[in-house]
């Protein structure tokens, strides 16, 4: 956002300014408290919604969120490095995977097939055990983007986690 908005974001009136910019660039409203949660100047818990992160994808060029993650995580252009990204359906079956994210999150997965994998452990999260869940890529330090989540024979749809602060995740040897 500095790239684009010209500010260096450092402070209360650079932030203002940039609300401004996102507000004459899409037409509609984010807060300044918003921007600065997302920025990271206030240590608040609660995460954005999916349409204030449509909102800034939509200011940076994108449609939406996960279309700005997709190709941001793809093309290493400044939201991170591709260190750290982990393709889920090259994953070998039975793989498990540890993903964690604030305030005190954690979920086991296991890969089943392609981008499906198994919630075996839930701590905090919605997500429940023996939901089954399609990921294409998970990235250190992004959200986890979950593209369907399948409970109990529904499908129910897009689940996004850690979309503050991101989420850490560590892949765990099978003790089958």
């Amino acid at each position: 956002m500095r790239e684009k908005s010209g500010l260096r974001l450092s402070t209360a009136a650079d932030i203002e300014c940039l609300v401004h910019d996102i507000e004459s660039t899409t037409h509609e409203h984010v807060g300044v408290n918003t921007v600065k949660r997302l920025l990271g100047y206030h240590n608040d818990e609660r995460e954005p919604r999916t349409t204030t992160l449509d909102v800034i994808a939509r200011y940076l060029g994108y449609d939406t969120w996960m279309q700005l993650r997709e190709v941001e995580g793809k093309s290493n252009s400044g939201w991170g490095s591709a260190d750290g990204e982990l393709d889920v359906a090259s994953l070998p079956d039975g793989q498990l995977v540890c993903v964690t994210y604030r305030p005190d999150r954690r979920l086991l997965l296991r890969h089943e097939q392609d981008k499906a994998l198994r919630v075996l452990e839930s701590t905090n999260s919605k997500l429940l055990v023996d939901d089954r869940i399609d990921i294409s890529t998970i990235i250190e330090g992004y959200p986890l983007v979950v593209e369907n989540v399948h409970r109990d024979g529904n499908d129910l749809g897009r689940f996004i986690a850690g979309k503050l602060q991101g989420i850490k995740y560590q892949l765990i040897e099978s003790k089958e």
